[in-house]
């Protein structure tokens, strides 16, 4: 376990701080480390110094601005620990030196959602992609000779530094290792959300998983928790099922390997379906599979993958009369600052095991490195180690 130490100093404090950013210019061309300004955080802001981020699948797909209005320059970058270094006006939960994790959805604790135990989607601070700059102000805290750089899903942790919305962090234990814990600001904890506090498979359940990538894997890991009898991963990839089995994956169906669909096969499997299932694709035939998989009178079906704008779910009304649930879920319905310190606590208490997930690790100056390893499918997380 790597121990790290930091000493924060309030000579910052108020100051512009210029430092290392990895900064995108254009869509789908290598990042390029560039010394920024990154101004004091204004009300309600926090300013981070970032120790350890990592390179999840949705700093890509905008990265490569796929189906969107890209927003460039920009600074990517949304799984990450640090410490804080500075806090603007109101912010009275957070000081100097506090060990966080940024997060790219938040919790207001005022609006409608956060204050209902049944949501976790604040009204203020609800995912963003195409905003680049911080909500206060409608300006951007970060610059070069001038320039605007845009920010990311309001956190922006490819930089050595970053401002924040007090909302978008989350404060945990600081004996937590943060090269370990930054994986848990996004997908892992999604996956693991969505079987634990979603699905909620009893102890001896069959729970089938759809898509064995990061956040599948981190589903099945919740369904291990869980106390699973039966763990049935679900991907078109066979390469991906010696890995999953890592995760408690007991058995693995390739729908390409028959020439029937795939609930009809997991249906034979578990003889009649099984008691829980998490789609973690985004594919609409796979949240489809998924939903018509589960058991009549008890099952549970989870859906975590975003589909396209056109997507249409279509299934016959009798799959729900014959008492089938069909569920969704954000970020895995945990709320960024009030529970992710709980999921922290679940790798403290070696409940979690996140070390499953880092495959690779980086230096900041090669961060490039990250992407080609995720591109290629050889990286579940790569972290990126900020100082080196």
């Amino acid at each position: 376990m790597r121990k790290v130490s930091f000493n924060m100093s309030s000579s910052t404090a108020g100051q512009v701080i210029r430092c290392k950013a990895a900064v995108a210019w254009e869509a789908g061309k290598p990042l390029v480390i560039e010394e920024v300004e990154v101004a004091p955080p204004q009300k309600n802001e926090v300013r981070l110094k970032i120790l350890f981020t990592s390179l999840c699948h949705t700093d890509v797909y905008f990265w490569e601005a796929k189906g969107q209005t890209p927003v460039f320059p920009r600074i990517f970058g949304h799984e990450a620990g640090g410490i804080v270094e500075s806090v603007g006006e109101g912010v009275t939960d957070l000081q100097p030196g506090d060990h966080v994790l940024p997060v790219f959805t938040g919790e207001c604790k005022e609006c409608r959602h956060c204050q209902s135990e049944e949501s976790n989607m604040c009204d203020l601070l609800r995912i963003n992609t195409d905003r680049g700059v911080m909500l206060n102000d409608g300006q951007t805290r970060f610059s070069i000779n001038g320039k605007p750089i845009y920010h990311f899903v309001g956190t922006s942790t490819f930089s050595e530094y970053t401002v924040v919305h007090v909302g978008c962090v989350a404060k945990i234990n600081p004996a937590a290792p943060l090269d370990k814990v930054c994986v848990l600001s996004c997908g892992i904890s999604t996956g693991l959300g969505a079987t634990l506090n979603v699905a909620k498979p009893k102890k001896g359940q069959s729970v089938a998983i759809f898509g064995l990538g990061a956040v599948g894997l981190a589903a099945a890991e919740g369904a291990r928790m869980s106390g699973a009898s039966r763990i049935i991963g679900v991907d078109l990839n066979p390469s991906r099922f010696k890995e999953a089995k890592k995760f408690g994956v007991t058995e693995f169906v390739n729908p390409k390997d028959y020439n029937k669909p795939v609930q009809e096969v997991i249906a034979e499997m578990t003889g009649g379906g099984v008691d829980r299932s998490v789609e973690c694709t985004g594919s609409i035939q796979a949240m489809i599979s998924a939903f018509e998989c589960v058991h009549d009178g008890w099952g549970v079906a989870v859906l975590v993958g975003v589909p396209n704008k056109d997507d249409a779910f279509k299934t016959h009304p009798m799959n729900l009369l014959n008492e089938r649930t069909l569920k969704g879920t954000f970020f895995g319905n945990y709320k960024p600052r009030s529970d992710l310190p709980s999921v922290v606590e679940k790798y403290m208490n070696k409940e979690l095991e996140v070390e499953k997930f880092i495959t690779h690790s980086v230096p900041f100056s090669e961060i490039n490195k990250a992407f080609d390893y995720m591109l290629s499918g050889e990286s579940l997380r790569c972290i990126i180690r900020m100082d080196a």
